[in-house]
């Protein structure tokens, strides 16, 4: 057994190798198997019950998770805190006195006060009579600021939060880059304690050589390391610490970032604590108190190496017991306290990490879910604000069973965990019994799921009020809205119906043109790349044809009906050049004048005759060569690339040596092959007719539940 890659601890794991211990190893697969099926099944559940009802929720993947569902109730528990708090009026007086020409305010002993006519009082008592400030009391003392522990997982992904802006996630993939290059070592452990065996002289005296920090490890050497604090030692990996001097030339500008701050904060552990001394004047006038506060630096310590942090000296002038002071001024100030913070993601990992939510290798990841899955939005300095759906999914949870969102839940799964490694419980026993208890929680959120719907429909626009008219429904002629929000849709209200949009893109009515099949008004499709396409709403999500379409969907490109102006019969030309697509190079006939070939599956685009074509046409004509079939081009006057002159010509584009040569693919020419469809005409079974694929949502996975 080894936790760390020093060659010493390498060699000695190496001379008293053992056997892996399967107690723990059960722990881990009971972990895993809990947290997929609980996780599988609940979020399947919801998924399935909010898609399509709502048209301002994103439902494509309404996700939960015995350790992300509380993640989110951290953030929502502090958003209802906020919602809640009720601002409150205090008052401060604040004297001010001048001390060789320099005024100095001093702070009432009191504080603050919450009733206007108490603190009223009190200014009216200080100020009788005029009297001055008496000094009763001069005290001096040494304070110090203590180095910080040596750096865990946790630690490190709230410093690089709060001092480098970096999130949890981003951080873990930097700090994993760098100890695969040898700079860290292991960035994924729970212990903030050195090894007793641990070099730390060596590992500093490596950094000497650093122009940025080399100067000071080479006093620290002189003087002696100090002694680093006591921490936990949890048994897996040492404290993350440098491995080799780097420079930001080596490394790059965003892992030198991570990398410096690592360095640093080791050094600090190893430095001597700052000290200063703190002095505090106190005055008496009337019987009330007040105080002045400064301090003066003795020794920085580690203070020297960490990039922030340095102590600054107040200078506080100086004064003898039982000296008087003229009172100048008194002030009476009013303030409103104020409702705590959004939680930022140091707070949250702090929270995380004291109630047992995930490891040091997945809280990361945990806090990294809640934001892809729409439940938090990441505010200004990094805080997690919740967005309507999370709150909505927390809030319905804790009506119907609370234990499913709080951390409780978790601990409890930790726990029996936990005893499985221990060799106290067996895996099997430890798993059926917690699969009892969620399948009984389980069955009660599918009988209660109103009441989370409930909070659901108050939070949230329902379809038919959603989204602005676009296209004719073919079953009752009336106008279907539609709704651009994720997942992109068109929805009938008088016919209750709702049909998925291709997502990425804009949407707009295709020419008030109707599909010969079902009567359905089409629409035209642009994605970003650069592609456009028309489609049938009923046709794209239930295609006509068994063998039309691609992962489930179908566009009017994959349709083979023979009276379909805009189907495969009349718009394709030829296979997909691109290595493994099955697809169909197809005309677009919107993109005049610049007229192009978009592939009916993939983006492979092929333009063609750049501004020189009039016209184009894909003709019933097939090549004899390649089985591709034949464009009609009309060229423009004073544009045509054909030797002769001549503005019209029928020709093959992969054969035809006038065509091949105004051909330019997006990805290649290299890649451009002489192969079309079959001449199947209108059978659907040439080469660019595909198989049809199964619908799988790249989102829909369950890592990090």
């Amino acid at each position: 057994h080894f936790s760390s890659l020093v060659a010493g601890d390498l060699r000695k794991a190496m001379d008293n190798l053992g056997v892996p211990n399967k107690d723990e190893s059960d722990s881990v697969d009971a972990r895993q198997e809990l947290d997929l099926k609980v996780g599988v099944a609940f979020t399947r559940f919801q998924t399935r019950y909010f898609q399509g009802r709502y048209g301002d929720l994103d439902s494509r993947l309404v996700s939960y998770g015995p350790c992300q569902t509380p993640t989110l109730w951290f953030c929502v528990k502090r958003h209802d805190e906020i919602q809640s708090f009720q601002p409150e009026t205090y008052y401060c007086l604040t004297a001010y006195t001048t001390k060789n020409g320099v005024s100095l305010p001093l702070e009432w002993d009191r504080g603050q006060i919450f009733d206007q006519m108490v603190a009223l009082t009190f200014r009216d008592i200080i100020q009788e009579g005029n009297r001055p400030l008496k000094v009763t009391d001069i005290s001096s003392k040494e304070e110090r600021r203590v180095r910080p522990q040596a750096l865990n997982t946790v630690a490190m992904l709230k410093l690089a939060s709060t001092a480098l802006g970096m999130g949890p996630q981003q951080t873990m993939h930097v700090a994993e880059r760098l100890y695969l290059s040898g700079y860290l070592t292991y960035p994924r452990t729970e212990t903030n304690e050195y090894p007793k065996n641990f070099d730390l002289r060596t590992t500093v005296q490596e950094q000497t050589r650093n122009p940025y920090w080399g100067t000071y490890c080479r006093e620290l050497i002189q003087q002696g390391l100090t002694k680093a604090r006591e921490g936990n030692d949890a048994g897996d990996h040492p404290p993350i610490t440098p491995v080799r001097s780097a420079t930001e030339n080596e490394v790059g500008s965003e892992a030198w970032r991570l990398y410096e701050l690592v360095t640093r904060h080791f050094l600090a552990t190893v430095s001597p604590d700052c000290k200063f001394m703190r002095t505090k004047v106190r005055f008496e006038v009337n019987g009330e108190g007040f105080a002045v506060s400064g301090r003066k630096l003795i020794d920085p310590g580690f203070t020297r190496v960490m990039k922030s942090g340095e102590m600054q000296d107040i200078e506080v002038p100086d004064f003898r017991v039982g000296e008087t002071c003229t009172l100048d001024s008194l002030d009476m100030s009013n303030h409103k306290t104020r409702p705590p913070p959004y939680l930022s993601e140091s707070d949250l990992l702090s929270l995380m990490d004291k109630h047992g939510i995930g490891t040091d290798a997945s809280m990361a990841t945990h806090i990294q879910n809640i934001q892809d899955r729409n439940y938090v939005a990441l505010a200004e300095g990094r805080r997690m604000e919740p967005t309507k759906l999370g709150i909505a999914l927390v809030h319905g949870y804790q009506l119907v069973d609370n234990e499913l969102v709080v951390p409780k839940v978790r601990s409890d799964i930790e726990g029996a965990c936990t005893m499985v490694a221990k060799g106290k419980a067996r895996k099997e026993d430890v798993v059926r019994h917690a699969l009892r208890i969620f399948r009984a929680k389980f069955e009660y959120v599918v009988k209660m799921i109103d009441l989370i719907d409930q909070l659901f429909e108050a939070t949230f626009t329902t379809l038919s009020a959603t989204g602005r008219p676009l296209s004719r429904c073919g079953q009752c002629m009336k106008y279907m809205n539609l709704i651009d929000k994720k997942p992109v849709r068109l929805h009938c209200r008088h016919c209750d119906c709702t049909y998925q949009m291709p997502a990425n893109g804009s949407i707009k009515l295709y020419q008030e043109l109707k599909c010969p099949l079902d009567n359905f008004e089409l629409v035209l499709f642009s994605q970003k790349q650069g592609k456009t396409f028309p489609l049938c709403p009923m046709c794209y999500n239930s295609p006509p044809f068994e063998d039309a379409g691609f992962g489930g969907k179908s566009s009017c490109w994959d349709c083979t009906h023979p009276t379909c102006r805009h189907g495969y019969n009349q718009v394709g030309v030829l296979s997909c050049p691109e290595q493994g697509c099955s697809g169909t190079m197809c005309l677009d006939v919107t993109s005049k004048p610049k007229w192009k070939l978009d592939c009916s599956h993939c983006m492979f685009q092929i333009k063609l005759f750049q501004d020189q074509a009039k016209e184009m046409k894909v003709l019933q004509e097939w090549c004899e060569e390649c089985e591709g079939r034949k464009l009609f081009v009309s060229f423009r006057e004073g544009k045509t690339p054909l030797k002769d002159g001549s503005l019209e010509r029928t020709a093959c584009i992969a054969c035809d040596e006038a065509f091949n040569s105004q051909v330019v693919s997006t990805i290649g020419r290299a890649q451009f092959k002489r192969s079309g469809p079959s001449k199947g005409k209108g059978k659907g079974k040439g080469k660019g007719k595909g198989k049809k694929q199964k619908n799988v949502d790249p989102k829909m996975t369950f890592e990090g539940f």
